[in-house]
């Protein structure tokens, strides 16, 4: 559920599965301009709300290159194809967690080119991987 936070002071997204109390109060509801919705919930990748302020530059293997390019992963996305046939994705984020999923799924098939700090989250997940193997 995508509502204001009154303790925060910001909009936020709460899974209804995690609340525990609700309680009817007598504080008015905070009114947000639909611009201002739509700029906080559909600006990032994923699910994971709030203003995109970093974007992810993937590269998927020539192999993968064409299965990646019919998908749509943002509606800001940049795509690019390069002359060794790979395939360069851009998208924009806020959040990594779905994103980080996503990248994952995709194992030797895609490099994360940037930002530094995307691409070693992704790298230290891909090491605690191979640790379990062996």
């Amino acid at each position: 559920m995508d509502a204001w936070c009154h303790w925060r002071k910001e909009l936020r997204s709460f899974a209804l599965d995690a609340i525990q109390h609700v309680e009817l109060t007598d504080i008015p509801a905070k009114e947000v301009a639909r611009e201002v919705l739509a700029e906080h919930f559909q600006s990032g990748y994923g699910i994971y709300a709030g203003k995109a302020d970093k974007w992810a530059v993937l590269k998927f293997s020539k192999t993968r290159a064409q299965y990646v390019s019919l998908e749509r992963w943002h509606t800001h996305q940049a795509c690019t194809w390069l002359d060794d046939g790979s395939y360069q994705l851009e998208v924009p984020y806020s959040k990594d967690q779905e994103l980080v999923m996503d990248i994952l799924r995709f194992g030797a098939d895609v490099e994360v080119l940037a930002p530094p700090e995307l691409r070693a989250r992704v790298r230290d997940q891909l090491r605690a991987a191979a640790k379990i193997y062996k």
